[in-house]
């Protein structure tokens, strides 16, 4: 037989490809870009057919759903029951994180969920955070796998299908496998948690400002204790002080009840201060103003500076210079007090949210060194909350019911959100996944290249004679372990993308129905169970905490051979392979 030099070039690539991702500490969307260039240098595939992937229905989808969750993890929703998760009892806090990641998990972002929920837990002074944290990775991880929309994982297969002519995933066709497959890894994952470290959670590097919040009288904080607040659960900001009819009240107890009118003093990273923001009647020193912003200007005080030995109330400092102060940092010396009480020192770094005439102020030369902008997120207000998460379950339950189609739905939420004013033209541009689009596109253009050059025709052609006697199962079997196997070693993504062509193949020469391989290959995808590096939220608990590889895998491989043996039994019954 005569060889196909096109063919060995597309399968030279494929296996370049494979290879960087395994071997290299190369991004995905890097070896993926670099792939679809050398496709395209050796004539496998066109520009015009890499611009047909760009427009694929399933990966608008994904974008505007990456999007969406972006908006959505501005509301209170996630960090105020993030806050109240971590109780005394280990079982209660953990079933508590598990019922929360889990349903949270099927319908948003479950790596913005987790985002959301790892400083609570790091924070919290009841249990080590190592016994909670890969569960709140795992859970995040079964819980994507309910819905279409939970995971981007699902919604690449989804893309692939449509890009083959296939209807694709409807709303409803994971719930099934994953609400057994969750609940039962859920169960096991407490009665294994004893198998996981009591490790001490590694510190943030960042700068300690002082930052003051005021309690106001519609304040859910009155009349409970530190404790039953849970201000002690808030993620790299610590209660120092609390400042009552002009007393200093410190150290502070959790069993300290906070009062109306009380200012909390706070010491910690101010890029968390949203996480303030989020609690009902608690307004910080500059918000007070006006000023609070999402875009925070940091300057430093020169050492001739007019305003030195003064407080911030005597200078009228927002009169002044038309900005508020949110926090100051004085390195070497903790400050203490209310924050419009402090005398200003030399060197003093304060935070400032700005106004419109800032910039335009004569006096700033003289009395400060500006030296950087901080973005935090905007606290939204009560119409802006309803907006954002009311519009988001009407989009989720229209889609779910096939009253409107999902892609449908979410640019017309996303047109409310930007009219709304949840977000602006710009945080949608910085928003867009530009890396997993690239990641898409590359694998959509490379699995083009396979099917033209003939590739899946001769593999199917090869294994007809030694598959024609096995079972549909079998052959499923093999998609799902390799799939499995490909997601442990570079990630859940790119894992689905590189597997389904050969799913593909497979289906077409044992002509079976396409979708119980492509669930195979969505949900082994999602079974990155026993590595830090195959799935994006054990990458954040991973780095958030001090484990190490062998944690993943001692606390995980039981896992991973429930969760597996639990969807092959389901779709062998239910497709009566």
């Amino acid at each position: 037989m005569p060889v196909d030099l096109n063919q060995v070039l597309v399968i030279g690539i494929f296996f370049i490809t494979i290879g960087m991702l395994i071997f290299t500490d190369k991004r995905p969307s890097t070896v993926f870009a670099a792939a679809v260039l050398a496709l395209i240098l050796f004539g496998q595939i066109s520009f015009f057919e890499v611009a047909h992937n760009l427009t694929n229905q399933g990966l608008l989808t994904l974008i505007l759903l990456l999007l969406v969750s972006n908006a959505v993890d501005k509301t209170s929703l996630i960090k105020r029951l993030g806050r109240k998760l971590i109780s005394p009892s280990f079982k209660t806090s953990y079933w508590r994180l598990f019922g929360l990641t889990f349903s949270a998990s099927a319908l948003l972002n479950n790596t913005a969920v987790v985002a959301s929920l790892i400083g609570p837990i790091s924070q919290n002074q009841h249990h080590p955070a190592s016994r909670l944290l890969i569960p709140l990775s795992y859970s995040a991880i079964l819980g994507g796998t309910v819905t279409l929309i939970g995971t981007s994982t699902n919604l690449i297969v989804d893309s692939f299908m449509i890009e083959q002519g296939h209807p694709g995933f409807q709303f409803w066709d994971f719930t099934l496998y994953g609400l057994i497959a969750g609940l039962s890894c859920g169960l096991l994952m407490f009665l294994l948690t004893p198998l996981l470290p009591a490790i001490e959670t590694r510190k943030g590097q960042f700068h300690r400002y002082f930052i003051e919040a005021k309690v106001m009288e519609d304040s859910e904080l009155i009349g409970k204790s530190v404790e039953d607040n849970h201000l002690r659960n808030l993620h790299e900001l610590f209660l120092v002080e609390i400042v009552r009819d002009g007393r200093l009240l410190t150290p502070v107890t959790p069993d300290m009840i906070i009062m109306q009118n009380d200012k909390l003093i706070f010491s910690g990273n101010v890029q968390n201060v949203d996480s303030l923001g989020h609690i009902k009647g608690l307004k910080l020193f500059a918000e007070t103003d006006g000023l609070l912003r999402d875009n925070l200007t940091e300057v430093i005080i020169s050492n001739r500076a007019p305003i030195i030995g003064k407080t911030l109330k005597t200078l009228g400092f927002r009169a002044l210079f038309d900005a508020a102060v949110v926090a100051i940092r004085r390195d070497g010396e903790e400050l203490s007090g209310k924050l419009g009480e402090i005398k200003l020192q030399s060197g003093d770094f304060l935070l400032l949210a700005t106004g419109q005439d800032f910039v335009q102020r004569h006096n700033l030369v003289k009395n400060f060194f500006i030296l950087s902008e901080l973005r935090i997120a905007t606290k939204l207000n009560k119409k802006q909350e309803w907006i954002t998460v009311g519009g988001f379950a009407l989009t989720i339950v229209l889609a779910a019911l096939s009253l409107i189609d999902l892609a449908t739905g979410l640019v017309f939420f996303m047109a409310a959100l930007v009219v709304s004013g949840v977000t602006t033209n710009g945080e949608v541009k910085r928003n867009v996944p530009l890396n997993l689009v690239i990641v898409i596109v590359g694998a959509l253009s490379l699995a083009t290249a396979l099917q033209t050059s003939g590739v899946i025709g001769e593999m199917t052609q090869l294994l007809k004679p030694i598959l024609s006697d096995v079972s549909p199962f079998i052959a499923l079997l093999v998609v799902y372990l390799l799939t499995l196997m490909l997601t442990e070693l570079v990630t859940n993504n790119a894992a689905a993308a590189l597997m389904f062509p050969f799913a593909l193949g497979l289906v077409q020469m044992l002509e079976v129905p396409l979708m119980p391989f492509a669930l195979a290959v969505a949900f082994a995808a999602s079974a990155s169970f026993m590595s830090p590096y195959g799935y994006q939220t054990n990458l954040l608990v991973y780095n958030a905490a001090n484990y190490q590889f062998k944690h993943f895998v001692k606390f995980g491989w039981l896992i991973s051979l429930t969760y597996s043996s639990i969807v092959l039994m389901l779709l062998k019954y239910n497709y009566d392979f």
